[in-house]
């Protein structure tokens, strides 16, 4: 199997880490998206969407980093994707809610534009109202995470076990720390994440992630605060 990927990418890491603590052999390969190779051939011709993750099995192609942890998941039998109905339905309901109401706000509407030229708006009025729009949604968010999906009594999103929707989403709320987001007003999300960072491949898995984060440090950023 081939993963197209960037390491430092939100939806690259949660596959990567899934892949290496389940001994999952792939084999990587780099699409730059700091040069912009993901918009040009050979990538975006078998990957019109140019993005990343993509995974390659075979003749399968794969283009959703929520899909490709489900198949990888699927394909060694783990746990992390439960087989029972009702417990399945929750992690894709979790991962659902992540990918369409949490990431768009947090990622699209606060994070992104901030980091990222492309996703910057054209006016500095523009950009202060989408930072502001990002911020408070993004804050209702998190509240709903801390106190509803996770809560004072479970360890991760969907109970007390690990699933590959707290892969998904430590991959995609771990983003904040580039911007210094605080979590320490989300106690519950903060543990979460606590726990996650504590995986033997988290720290391997994120290095090029937490290199962007040290080289960001001194910037000024709009927060949750």
């Amino acid at each position: 199997m081939k993963l197209y990927m960037h390491p430092v990418s939100m939806t690259s890491r949660p596959v990567r880490l899934f892949a290496a603590e389940n001994n999952i052999a792939l084999d990587e390969e780099l699409v730059d998206l700091m040069t912009g190779a993901h918009l040009q051939p050979p990538y975006s011709t078998i990957n019109p969407n140019c993005l990343v993750p993509m995974l390659e099995d075979g003749d399968l192609r794969l283009t959703e980093s929520s899909a490709i942890l489900k198949y990888l998941a699927d394909k060694i039998g783990s746990p992390a994707y439960p087989k029972d109905l009702k417990a399945r339905a929750k992690v894709n309901e979790m991962m659902d809610w992540i990918n369409t109401n949490f990431y768009r706000e947090w990622g699209y509407n606060l994070c992104y534009p901030q980091l990222f030229p492309h996703l910057k708006r054209r006016s500095d009025e523009a950009q202060a109202a989408t930072l502001e729009f990002g911020k408070e949604n993004a804050k209702r968010w998190l509240k709903i995470m801390d106190e509803h999906w996770i809560g004072p009594k479970k360890t991760y999103l969907c109970g007390n076990e690990i699933t590959i929707a707290d892969y998904f989403g430590a991959g995609i709320v771990s983003l904040g720390e580039i911007i210094g987001v605080d979590f320490a007003p989300y106690p519950n999300v903060k543990r979460w994440l606590d726990t996650m960072s504590k995986l033997p491949n988290w720290a391997k898995v994120n290095e090029a992630f937490y290199g962007l984060r040290d080289a960001v440090k001194g910037q000024k950023f709009v927060t949750l605060g």
